[in-house]
C-alpha cells in the first residue's frame, strides 16, 4: 500500500513537472536560417512590405534629417489619431558618442513618411559630472539618448512620447547602465503639435534643482499629469525602463538586468514577457511579479532584440534575428502564444553600411511592433519598424494572416486591379531613392520601379504557386537602355535563383547561362516587351519568348531546382556582402554614399503565372 502511494505520488510529482515544462514560450518548427545567405533560405511572409523611412546621408543632410547624422537606431512604432508615429535615436558618427537627440516621424498610410523632427533635443551634461568606476569628467558633453520604450496611450486618449537622457563618458562607456540623468516625456496632440519636455523620472544624484526640463508635476494640464501618472502605474510599462533606470528604483517590477522587454497577453489573462537573447517568462499577475526569465526552447538568438504581438487574427507572432548574427529578420506564427511552429521571412537584404561607425552592426535589427494599447492600424496587419546597420530606419507591414504559399494561378494586369490593392500578393523592398510603387503612367496604372541609389537596388518578388512546370508572362516597358539593371529571377522557395533575364545597360535583354550571359534581343526606352517564360524543373530546361516570337531553343537552368516558387524584379546584382567572416566593425565610408546616381526606371503593366499541369 505504501509503494503504491509512493508510485502514485512520483507519477503525480513528474506530471506536475512536465506541465510545468511545457508552460513556456519555445520554438517547435524544423526551420533554421542559413547565415550565408542575406535571406537565410526562408520562404517569405508573403506580401510583406519593406519601406525605408530614413535613408541617412551626410553629404546632403537636407535630404535626410538635415543635420547628416549617420547613427540612426532603436526605433519606437505607435498608431494614434489615424496615423504612425516612429520615434528613433540618433547620434551623429557611432554608438554611445555625442551629440545625440531622437527623432520622430510621421505618416499616413506606414509608406510615405515625414521628414523627421527632433523631439528630444541635445542635453548638455554639467561640466563636473563624474560617473563611478568610470574614468574621465564631462566637460562640454552632450548626453545619449536611448529609449527602450518610446510610447503609451493613456486612458483619457492622450499619446505620450517618452525618451532617455544617459551619460557616455567615452564610447566604450554605456549611457543605460542606470548612472543616467532621466526620464523625459512629451505630449503629442491630435492637431501634430506637441507639448513641452517634462522630467517624470530622475535617476539618482538628479532633481528638479540640476536638470534643464521641469518635472511632469508642475504642469498645469491634469489630462497630461493623469496620464503620466497612469504611466507610472502600468507595471508592463515600467518593466521596459528597467535597464535605464536606477538599478533599486522601487518603480520597476524586476530589476534583474534583463534588456528590451516587451510582452503581450494570453487568453487566460497571464502574461508572456520577452527580453533580448530570447529569453522569456510568463508573469501570473499582470507583470507585478515575473519568475527569472530563461531562454525560450527551440529559439535562435543572440543579443539582437525579439518582438512578439498577438495578431488581428487571434494568433501570435515573434519577429526577431535568427541566428547569431543581425540576419536576417524572420516571423514566427502561434496558435497559443507558447508554441511557435514555423519561421518565414520578413526582411531578407541588407544594404551597404554606407558610413562606418562605433559599434555598427550589419543587418535589419531592433525590432519593434506596436505594443498593446499603443493602437491598431485600421488594415489588420502587422505593422514593424527596425533599424538597418544602425543607419537607416525601416517599417514592414506583413498581411495578416501570416502565409508562405500562393495557390492560385496569377492573373494580374495593374491597371484593372483595385486601387490600393495592387501589390497586395507582392514582396517589396522599397528605398527612399528606388521606391517600388504603383502609378499612373499616360492614365495607367503601372508597378513602376525605380532606382538612383549608388549602393542599394529595389526589389518586387511575386511569390507563385509552387510548381515543376508553369508559364510566366510580364509586360515590361524600360524608360530607358543605357543605365541601370533590371533582374527578372525565378526562385525557389528559399530565394535560390534558377533562371535570370537582365534588362542590361548596353541596351541588351539577356540571360544567365552558367557564369556567362547571352543576348536575347536589343530593347529600345519605352517599348513594351511581352516575355513569356517556360519551364521544367525536371529537365532543367526553359524557353523564352519575345513580344511573341521564341528567341532560341531551350536554355538550361543555372542553377538546378526542385520547383519554381516566386519571380523577382530587381535592380541589381545579388549581394552576398556582408558574411558570417566579415570583421564585426566597419571604420571606413563607401565613397559618395549620399550623392544619388542617374536615375533608372522601368515599368511593369501585368503578371501571369499558370501552372503546367
Amino acid at each position: 500500500m505504501i509503494r503504491t502511494t509512493l508510485y502514485t505520488f512520483l507519477f503525480l510529482a513528474l506530471g506536475v513537472l512536465s506541465v510545468k515544462a511545457q508552460d513556456t514560450a519555445r520554438y517547435v518548427g524544423n526551420t533554421l536560417s542559413n547565415i550565408d545567405y542575406h535571406h537565410g533560405l526562408l520562404s517569405p511572409a508573403v506580401g510583406t512590405h519593406n519601406i525605408q523611412v530614413l535613408r541617412a546621408n551626410r553629404e546632403m543632410p537636407e535630404a535626410a534629417d538635415d543635420f547628416g547624422w549617420t547613427y540612426n537606431h532603436q526605433p519606437m512604432l505607435a498608431y494614434w489619431n489615424d496615423t504612425f508615429y516612429l520615434e528613433y535615436l540618433s547620434d551623429s558618427v557611432g554608438e554611445h558618442i555625442p551629440p545625440s537627440q531622437s527623432y520622430l516621424c510621421v505618416s499616413k498610410d506606414g509608406y510615405d513618411w515625414s521628414k523627421p523632427k527632433v523631439v528630444f533635443p541635445q542635453y548638455k551634461v554639467p561640466d563636473g559630472t563624474t560617473k563611478e568606476g568610470v574614468d574621465g569628467v564631462a566637460k562640454d558633453l552632450i548626453a545619449i539618448m536611448h529609449q527602450r520604450m518610446g510610447f503609451y496611450v493613456s486612458s483619457n486618449d492622450r499619446l505620450l512620447v517618452s525618451g532617455f537622457y544617459g551619460i557616455s563618458i567615452d564610447k566604450h562607456d554605456s549611457p543605460n547602465d542606470g548612472n543616467g540623468i532621466g526620464r523625459v516625456v512629451r505630449e503629442i496632440y491630435k492637431d501634430g503639435t506637441w507639448g513641452p519636455i517634462y522630467f517624470v523620472r530622475y535617476n539618482h544624484n538628479w532633481n528638479k534643482k540640476n536638470t534643464e526640463f521641469k518635472f511632469y508635476t508642475s504642469s498645469r494640464d491634469k489630462g497630461f499629469k493623469k496620464a503620466c501618472e497612469e504611466l507610472m502605474a502600468n507595471p508592463l510599462m515600467m518593466q521596459q525602463w528597467n535597464e535605464e533606470a536606477d538599478r533599486d528604483d522601487p518603480i520597476i517590477p524586476m530589476t534583474l538586468q534583463f534588456k528590451a522587454f516587451n510582452y503581450y497577453h494570453l487568453p487566460d489573462n497571464r502574461v508572456v514577457g520577452w527580453w533580448k537573447h530570447a529569453l522569456t517568462s510568463i508573469s501570473e499577475d499582470g507583470g507585478k511579479t515575473w519568475p527569472r526569465p530563461e531562454r525560450a526552447p527551440g529559439f535562435v538568438n543572440k543579443n539582437a532584440k525579439i518582438w512578439g504581438q498577438k495578431t488581428a487574427d487571434g494568433k501570435y507572432a515573434t519577429v526577431y534575428n535568427p541566428s547569431e548574427y543581425r540576419w536576417p529578420l524572420g516571423v514566427s506564427v502561434s496558435d497559443d502564444g507558447l508554441n511557435y511552429n514555423n519561421l518565414l521571412l520578413v526582411h531578407g537584404e541588407i544594404s551597404p553600411m554606407r558610413y562606418g561607425g562605433n559599434f555598427k552592426s550589419y543587418g535589419p535589427q531592433y525590432i519593434r511592433g506596436i505594443i498593446e494599447g499603443n493602437g491598431q492600424p485600421k488594415d489588420n496587419n502587422m505593422w514593424l519598424t527596425y533599424s538597418m546597420n544602425k543607419e537607416d530606419i525601416w517599417v514592414s507591414k506583413v498581411p495578416v494572416p501570416v502565409i508562405d504559399k500562393v495557390t492560385e494561378d496569377v492573373t494580374e494586369e495593374f491597371n484593372a486591379l483595385p486601387d490600393n490593392k495592387e501589390l497586395d500578393w507582392w514582396n517589396i523592398y522599397s528605398l527612399q531613392w528606388a521606391p517600388v510603387q504603383i502609378e499612373k503612367v499616360k492614365e495607367e496604372k503601372v508597378l513602376t520601379i525605380k532606382d538612383k541609389d549608388r549602393y542599394d537596388f529595389a526589389l518586387a518578388e511575386r511569390v507563385i504557386p509552387t510548381s515543376e512546370s508553369s508559364v510566366v508572362e510580364f509586360t515590361v516597358v524600360p524608360q530607358q537602355n543605357d543605365n541601370g539593371q533590371l533582374h527578372v529571377e525565378f526562385q525557389n522557395a528559399q530565394g535560390l535563383g534558377a533562371i535570370r533575364l537582365v534588362f542590361d545597360n548596353d541596351s541588351v535583354l539577356k540571360v544567365r547561362n552558367g557564369y556567362r550571359y547571352s543576348g536575347v534581343v536589343r530593347y529600345e526606352p519605352g517599348e513594351e516587351y511581352h516575355i513569356q517564360v517556360k519551364f521544367d524543373v525536371n529537365k532543367r530546361f526553359y524557353w523564352v519568348t519575345v513580344n511573341g516570337k521564341q528567341k532560341g531553343n531551350y536554355r538550361l537552368m543555372y542553377r538546378p531546382v526542385h520547383e519554381i516558387s516566386s519571380v523577382a524584379f530587381r535592380t541589381g546584382d545579388i549581394r552576398r556582402f556582408p558574411d558570417a567572416d566579415t570583421p564585426t566593425d566597419q571604420d571606413y565610408d563607401l565613397k559618395d554614399a549620399g550623392i544619388p546616381v542617374k536615375e533608372a526606371q522601368f515599368n511593369i503593366k501585368s503578371f501571369t503565372s499558370k501552372k503546367i499541369r
